[in-house]
């Protein structure tokens, strides 16, 4: 009886063990899936366009986003030259990674987008590059 209780009491611990074990190999894909992230995004206009690329940003691109579960943290231009000339700065909050791979397929399929876009770059394209960093909050930031 003794022997069988050992042997139960063993099985036991190996399977919580396993369990434990398992749960925090799968955790990080959990967290991944999970957590909410922001984005930063980094936008370069071309020359001469930054008054143009805001316009689109303040009177379509914001509201297009929401509609499509972007939440907008906040936009952002430079104060010091030359930066200030062509560059805008923006957050975006999305509730994951695959959230916000998600949200901006179906933000470039928009044709409220698509009609904006191709209107607000009727002169010439607006942006040369974007630059696109996902982080998440520190278990100290205000923002979590």
């Amino acid at each position: 009886m003794l022997r069988k209780t050992s042997v139960l009491a063993v099985i036991s611990v190996a399977v919580f063990v396993a369990g434990i074990l398992v749960g925090n190999a799968l955790q990080p894909l959990h967290a991944q899936s999970g957590k909410k992230v922001f984005e930063i995004r980094t936008y370069t206009a071309n020359e001469g366009k930054l008054d143009a690329l805001n316009a689109r940003f303040r009177d379509h691109t914001v509201k297009i986003f929401a509609g499509h579960g972007m939440k907008s943290v906040g936009y952002w231009v430079p104060q010091d030259g030359p930066l200030n000339q062509n560059t805008l700065i923006y957050i975006l909050e999305h509730p994951s990674r695959e959230a916000a791979a998600a949200n901006w397929k179906a933000f470039g399929a928009d044709p409220e987008w698509q009609k904006a876009a191709a209107e607000s770059e009727k002169n010439g394209k607006l942006v040369a590059k974007v630059d696109s960093v996902f982080v998440e909050a520190t278990d100290y930031s205000p923002i979590k």
